[in-house]
């Protein structure tokens, strides 16, 4: 006959409930500190790099647009340049083309208004003024030279700066120095307008 064996359970039941209940809370807890963990440290730190990221990515795609933008600045600084330079030169080889022309009406203009009995012994040109030596049978040959220059469209202004009379040797004659502005009826009226305004003044 075989004996019935009986187990006895010497715990008390309250404190391995008590034991369970511990247990559980500890493990609540860590999961809750983890979660904490989780919610306060990582998850901010992965928001804020995600969110420096995109700004990073927006702060190189302007500094590519700038950097664009400086090489088209640079492009349309130097076809500035380039076309300055054009005109420029456009302007000098007009301008030369003019004062060629201007060159041969000056000295025709020149010749043409010397009267009988006078003619020139010097000429000497500082911008646009002309200064003239020569040596005439009177004074009325001398007002009749700055009369002519005066009518022509190529010269305006003129005034005697001096005039000496030489009465030695058998005929006489008044050596004079005068000066006259030179003038180009041809040129534009912006470039010429204090002439402009001088021959309208002398015209009326």
């Amino acid at each position: 006959m075989s004996a019935a064996l009986i187990r006895v359970n010497l715990l008390d039941w309250r404190a391995a409930a008590r034991e369970t209940k511990r247990k559980r809370f500890l493990t609540q807890l860590v999961v809750a500190a983890l979660a904490t963990v989780l919610v306060v440290g990582i998850l901010p730190v992965l928001y804020y790099n995600h969110r420096i990221a995109s700004q990073q990515t927006r702060n190189q795609y302007l500094q590519d647009q700038i950097h664009a933008a400086d090489i088209e600045l640079k492009e349309i600084r130097s076809l500035k340049k380039t076309r300055e330079d054009l005109v420029n030169r456009m302007n000098v080889i007009a301008e030369l083309q003019r004062s060629r022309s201007a060159i041969v009406h000056y000295f025709d203009q020149l010749v043409a208004t010397v009267p009988n009995g006078l003619y020139l012994t010097g000429l000497k040109q500082k911008g646009n003024t002309t200064t003239l030596d020569g040596v005439a049978e009177s004074n009325a040959r001398v007002s009749e030279y700055m009369t002519n220059l005066d009518n022509s469209p190529w010269f305006t202004n003129p005034r005697l700066v001096v005039i000496k009379r030489d009465d030695r040797g058998p005929s006489r004659r008044a050596e004079f120095t005068l000066e006259v502005d030179s003038a180009n009826p041809n040129a534009p009226a912006t470039d010429d307008a204090a002439t402009a305004s001088g021959r309208t003044a002398k015209a009326s």
